[in-house]
């Protein structure tokens, strides 16, 4: 309660100030000593009760709203009372009002100081640019199930629950658990009075984030501090108590130990001087045991290895809203706009979505829009270490013209107008050199129904799968027949194949066209542009060739050079 009682006590200073004068000019009866104590103790106890409910850090902007709030509704009051009108006549009534008139100041002095701490904000942020957009390799990174999808099922899966009818599912949160990719997400009091009769919560759920066919799991864990129990036991209040010069960001979450346990977890700002305004270098997380409230601070940088996002989503969207806005200071952000940059909110959490890289450590992805309406393209994107809040911003110049999130999510949506289905979570991966949005469709309750994989500088390149595994290799099909693309990846090397053709097919694309057959006693399936072998598109049964091929894991081959013996003798 130590917090709480100090932000009361320094709600109150004006209040002294203002009564001082009073009292001072104004003969002192025992009547007026009582008045003064009543309104006094009743100021106290409503102010208190308000920091209870609210929690306000104690900053200074806090504190002037607080102090001025607490003068307008008391000191009048009080003046009322002890038979003192406001009169600015007389020389003792002037200190009052030049008082009221530094007060009245005050309020917009505090205002433009936050203005101008906006600079210092985007300052603070750890960042660095690079001219290499390099998307997420498909192979590295698993597409993860679109939290929509997940809550869908925990929500049915509900009735497991002990006394269900006391809860509510909480904040969806994504972390690896045993070298798993998880959502997890607690049980929370649906009220005051379900709070009352319950205590404690029964416990959580995990669902797998990267297998869409997954059913989730009930864990059995009791808590008593949680985001939704009251007085004392709430989570915040925990932590207020304890630091109430840190604004918190969000909503705290829970993520689980090696051990099973479950712990929430709570990103810390301090203000910069004289502001509300984040300094993103004094980032702290809170770590709160939900049985017995015993309360940690780390630097995120140290905090429990099992955490894997100290600094959390809404962070994550503050940072992403002054790096983008804030480039050249808070004037240009409001008139000229040199160089601002908007992030698209396409993310699924506050404008973000968290996804784990090939190391198994976790970024949130935002990509980024001009300010400018009517531009679909992308700028770039950033990705924000979730553990050390370290922003980097892949600034797009060498993908020319790639759409942005939204415009892959219209896509989607255009696809399926009668079913109102719609497209959820778009992050941007490299297939195969081929920047390209893959996308969940989701019906209108959320349940999963397809992937649609978009290349990113095509919007007519689109390809929609039941499977990820099933979408990424016929998109890998149509990409191999197009002429205009760029040949796998660098990092497949190349082999020399001969054998006979068993089967040929000649395809036509927009961009030319290309040949797919298949050899006898081999399943791969080849592919060559005519562009580059004009004779290819001859190619019978019973031909012998010799190529040099590119053969990726999923069991296609694209053809870089191509000898067909029977051709070349005519």
């Amino acid at each position: 309660m130590m917090g709480i009682l100090l932000a009361t006590i320094l709600s109150f200073p004006l209040f002294f100030l203002f009564s001082a004068l009073a009292l001072i000019r104004k003969k002192k009866t025992p009547g007026m000593i009582l008045n003064w104590i009543i309104i006094f103790l009743a100021g106290f106890v409503l102010c208190g009760l308000f920091n209870y409910l609210a929690l306000p850090a104690l900053t200074v902007p806090n504190l002037l709203v607080e102090n001025f709030i607490v003068c307008l509704v008391l000191v009048p009051l009080l003046y009322y009372k002890i038979g003192m009108p406001f009169s600015y006549k007389k020389p003792h009534r002037s200190a009052s009002g030049f008082l009221i008139i530094l007060v009245i100041l005050a309020l917009p002095v505090s205002f433009f100081i936050g203005l101008a701490a906006l600079d210092n904000s985007y300052q603070s942020i750890a960042k660095q640019e690079s001219g290499e957009a390099e998307p997420f390799d498909e192979e590295d990174t698993p597409v993860t199930v679109s939290p929509e999808s997940a809550r869908n099922k925990v929500q049915k899966a509900m009735s497991v629950v002990p006394n269900t009818q006391f809860y509510d599912l909480g904040k969806l949160q994504v972390q690896k658990i045993d070298n798993e990719i998880m959502y997890v997400a607690p049980v929370e009091f649906t009220g005051l009075w379900k709070y009352l009769r319950g205590k404690e919560t029964e416990g959580f759920f995990t669902i797998p984030a990267a297998d869409i066919n997954a059913e989730p799991e009930f864990v059995q864990s009791k808590m008593q501090y949680t985001n939704s129990s009251y007085f004392n036991h709430n989570v915040q209040r925990t932590i207020y108590n304890e630091h109430p010069n840190y604004v918190q960001s969000g909503e705290a979450q829970i993520e689980v130990d090696d051990e099973g346990k479950p712990w929430y977890i709570q990103t810390l700002y301090k203000p910069i001087k004289l502001t509300n305004k984040p300094d993103m270098d004094q980032l702290k997380v809170a770590v709160v045991d939900p049985v017995s409230g015993d309360l940690q601070i780390y630097d995120p940088k140290e905090a429990p290895a099992f955490i894997d996002s100290p600094v959390s989503s809404e962070m994550a969207g503050k940072q992403n809203n002054y790096f983008g806005k804030y480039v050249h200071g808070w004037l240009n952000a409001l008139f000229g706009k040199k160089d601002v940059k908007i992030p698209n909110e396409s993310g699924t959490e506050n404008i973000v979505t968290p996804i784990f890289d090939n190391k198994g450590e976790m970024y949130y992805f935002t990509d980024m829009a001009s300010p400018k309406e009517n531009i679909d393209s992308a700028l770039g994107y950033t990705l924000i270490n979730a553990r050390t809040a370290e922003l980097t911003y892949y600034n797009g110049k060498n993908n020319n013209g790639i759409m942005d999130s939204k415009g892959a999510k219209q896509i989607v949506n255009k696809e399926f107008p009668e079913k109102n289905w719609e497209g959820s979570m778009p992050i941007l991966y490299n297939v195969d050199g081929n920047p390209t949005w893959i996308v969940n469709v989701l019906d209108p309750n959320g349940l999963f129904k397809q992937y649609a994989y978009i290349k990113a500088n095509d919007s007519d390149f689109v390809v929609f799968g039941e499977t990820a595994q099933e979408t990424l290799a016929a998109y890998r099909m149509q990409l191999a027949q197009e002429t205009s693309n760029p040949e796998a990846s660098e990092d497949v090397e190349l082999e020399t194949i001969s054998g006979e053709v068993n089967r040929s097919l000649v395809t036509s694309t927009s961009s030319g066209q290309s040949v797919q057959f298949i050899l006898n006693d081999d399943t791969t399936i080849y592919t060559v542009n005519a562009s580059k072998a004009p004779l290819a598109i001859f190619l019978q049964q019973g031909d012998r060739v010799e190529m040099e091929v590119k053969i990726r894991d999923n069991g296609i081959g694209t053809v870089e050079q191509i000898a067909i013996a029977s051709l070349e003798k005519n």
